[in-house]
């Protein structure tokens, strides 16, 4: 019997999750509290639907065409994909039989040890979400400290294992210079970043607060603009001198 993994949901024409054409997979379960999170419905592990790797790969096989016409492949997302790493290895090896690009996009918060080194094997890119630099608003903002999630990033670049960072701007949150200096420092650390996406915040989620919590946490937090995100990219571009690797 082929092995089960609990998802979400699935999309099968993505085009902001990694390069080309994608089958994005939003895994079930996630460790991180995020107040801005719009896929509150992911945290609960137990919640989702179960499926098999089987079912999922067939359905998947419906696109290659589209994904390797455009140079696209699978993301595999979330929640937090890597609190399910039996199934998610079970998929990764069978998406690769098929010569399929492969995403994982992650919050970093993960355990580094021999099977996350698997995992690996069969991964192309990683999507790293750096929600804050600093520890101490880090965690606030998102229920866990960021030092797993830095030393992730640290493996990843002693793996040699190709990332995108990609980072909220949020108003009043995440945009205070002093913290784009620091995050400019510590992606200048690394040698495998090959984009950064600097994301505006919205609060599209906010009904899903509301219906499951009865509150939102960002209540008093506007959404992020056109020009709030300009301000974030100039800023950094004074500090990282990577100017290349800059994309919004």
């Amino acid at each position: 019997m082929s092995l089960e993994g609990r998802i979400h949901s699935v999309e099968t024409f993505g085009t902001v999750d990694g390069p080309g054409i994608r089958y994005v997979i939003f895994f079930q379960g996630c460790p991180l509290r995020c107040k801005f999170c719009h896929n509150r419905d992911t945290w609960n592990i137990q919640d989702g639907k179960e499926i098999t790797v089987a079912e999922l790969v067939n359905d998947i096989k419906k696109y290659i065409p589209f994904m390797d016409s455009s140079g696209g492949g699978v993301t595999i997302s979330g929640g937090e994909p890597t609190l399910q790493l039996e199934f998610l290895l079970s998929l990764l090896k069978e998406l690769k039989k098929y010569n399929i690009h492969t995403c994982l996009d992650t919050s970093g918060f993960v355990h580094l040890n021999s099977d996350m080194d698997e995992i690996l094997k069969y991964i192309d890119l990683v999507l790293l979400d750096l929600k804050h630099i600093d520890p101490i608003k880090h965690k606030n903002l998102t229920g866990v400290s960021n030092d797993k999630i830095l030393s992730f990033a640290k493996y990843l670049n002693a793996k040699k294992v190709d990332i995108w960072i990609r980072h909220v701007v949020i108003p009043a949150v995440t945009d205070e210079e002093v913290d784009i200096k620091s995050l400019a420092e510590f992606i200048f650390t690394l040698n495998i970043v090959k984009k950064i996406d600097l994301l505006p915040y919205h609060s599209m989620g906010k009904f899903k607060w509301l219906s499951t919590q009865g509150f939102y946490p960002l209540e008093e937090i506007r959404e992020a603009t056109d020009a709030d995100v300009l301000r974030f990219k100039n800023i950094l571009y004074r500090y990282l001198y990577k100017y290349d690797l800059i994309a919004v």
